[in-house]
């Protein structure tokens, strides 16, 4: 399959204000953190949630963000990305007070199930209290394949995105292979893959739809993961804040697209999953090292990012190092 090029029209990035970044569902909950502060970033955890003593946040593999930004007064909110099941994203959504009327789109960073099976369930209960003109923002028509995982010989679905129900609720999809202008956020569009950093995540696709020998026949295939792409901001007089929700096509070449397509060098904060939790020791050495050099203010690992990983950056960026938990919120001001 022919990968996707890098842009070539023009763009120009938004700039916010203020960002806050909710952590809906991620796999950790604790009650009882302690208040942390930070330079660069404001951070508040969540322990019981007020008048709602009989019930409590809930926690599963996979990520969902709520994402809220200002700009010369002007607001603006998205959900990126709804978890593994619908019934931990209403949850928690209710639980923290995030109010669908409120939300101005849907942004999927790619298909994999841990990041979209709460869509439906989310979109099926709260369609009616959101704007008319809702939009779902994907990383292109390979957002839409079914992916596949196992025994290529015996290979079990993982599901796919439903476009039809999208449609039926009047849910507009927007493919974004090339870097998009949400208003107040960007997204990258496709990723290049130009680190030392490889293609990493299980998943199979079937590529009826191109034209080699193999791929006519419908054989299973590595999932390169050409519809990822990655959320990203700028911070009035702070620099770049990137949010890589899972990070399959690397952490590093996610971020030097970011600066690439934004024009903006001064990386202020990276955060989300960047998936690696399997990664030998040396690959998450070496990704410390190039992140070290990128000179971000903050870092947040979440969901696939891995314990291995946490502990090099806590021994080698302890000052940049922030984690996070279920209905923490990160904000980042001008």
């Amino acid at each position: 399959m022919t990968m996707p090029q890098a842009p070539t029209k023009p763009f120009s990035p938004p700039t916010v204000d203020k960002l806050s970044v909710r952590v809906v569902v991620d796999s950790r909950y604790e009650r009882f953190l302690p208040k942390h502060a930070h330079d660069h970033v404001k951070i508040e955890h969540v322990g019981q949630v007020a008048r709602r003593q009989m019930t409590s946040l809930a926690c599963e593999w996979g990520l969902s963000l709520h994402l809220e930004s200002t700009r010369a007064g002007a607001s603006a909110q998205f959900m990126l990305d709804f978890g593994y099941t619908p019934e931990i994203v209403l949850r928690n959504a209710d639980l923290l007070d995030i109010e669908p009327a409120k939300i101005d789109g849907l942004i999927l960073s790619h298909a994999h199930r841990d990041h979209f099976g709460g869509l439906t369930g989310f979109v099926t209960q709260h369609r009616n209290k959101m704007r008319d003109d809702l939009c779902f923002f994907n990383g292109g028509e390979e957002g839409f394949r079914e992916k596949m995982l196992g025994d290529p010989k015996d290979p079990i679905s993982w599901g796919r995105v439903d476009r039809t129900m999208l449609t039926a609720q009047f849910v507009t999809p927007v493919c974004c292979n090339e870097p998009h202008d949400l208003g107040h956020a960007f997204t990258t569009g496709f990723i290049p893959r130009n680190s030392f950093e490889t293609v990493s995540g299980g998943s199979m696709v079937y590529e009826y739809d191109h034209f080699t020998e193999a791929e006519r026949r419908g054989k299973l295939l590595k999932d390169t993961h050409p519809d990822e792409h990655a959320t990203c901001y700028i911070v009035q007089g702070k620099g770049l804040v990137v949010i890589s929700s899972c990070g399959h096509v690397g952490l590093i070449n996610t971020i030097k697209q970011a600066m690439q397509i934004s024009g903006v060098s001064k990386l202020h904060a990276v955060l989300g999953g960047f998936h690696l939790v399997t990664a030998p020791p040396e690959y998450i050495e070496q990704t410390v090292t190039e992140l070290e050099a990128l000179k971000p203010d903050v870092v947040i690992p979440m969901h696939c990012s891995g314990e291995d990983f946490i502990n090099s950056l806590r021994r080698r960026m302890p000052t940049k190092l922030v984690t996070t938990n279920v209905g923490s919120r990160f904000t980042f001001t001008a």
